[in-house]
């Protein structure tokens, strides 16, 4: 009797139980979606990076826009990174605001 106890609240149902558990899955889901989105991210963070460089090479000096853009953009990057490796559980942007000016 006391077998099949140690055996219901043993280490091999709690994995059955985060196995089984909505949320991881779906936060797997939502980890994909934001992988994609970090590669499309830095392929526009390449993008800003050469038109930053045509701007300064051609005008002398750097283009105000880009420069802010490529500022919010690196920040939106870092919170999708800490969202997929799991040092944050709150989702970037669109499920939260666009990164804003620094405090």
């Amino acid at each position: 009797m006391s077998e099949q106890i140690n055996e219901a609240s043993g280490p091999g149902n709690d994995v059955k139980e985060h196995l089984k558990s909505r949320n991881t899955w779906l936060r797997l889901v939502f980890m994909a979606l934001f992988a994609v989105i970090l590669y499309i991210s830095n392929i526009v963070l390449f993008a800003v990076a050469i038109l930053q460089f045509l701007s300064t090479l051609f005008t002398g000096d750097r283009n105000e826009r880009l420069t802010e853009f490529g500022e919010k953009l690196g920040r939106f990057i870092y919170q999708v990174v800490r969202f997929l490796t799991f040092n944050t559980d709150e989702m970037p942007f669109p499920f939260a605001d666009w990164p804003g000016d620094r405090p």
